[in-house]
């Protein structure tokens, strides 16, 4: 089941973003994903500390 997530302070760094959003039982959530064409890559953390430096070590491979 796909979540319906209203997403807010949404921050770009290199092909990902990082942004905050509550879950279903209305805790915070922060999700860094891949923004690149053909990329699956997202994961959600508890907080905001977790995610910016997932986003600043993921390393997309060439294709």
């Amino acid at each position: 089941m796909s979540a319906n997530r209203r997403f807010r302070s949404v921050t770009r760094i290199g092909p990902l973003r990082v942004s905050t959003s509550y879950d279903g039982r209305g805790r915070e959530k922060h999700t860094a994903a891949c923004t690149a064409p053909r990329r699956g890559f997202s994961a959600d953390y508890d907080s905001r500390a977790a995610a910016e430096p997932a986003a600043r070590t993921h390393r997309c491979p060439v294709r």
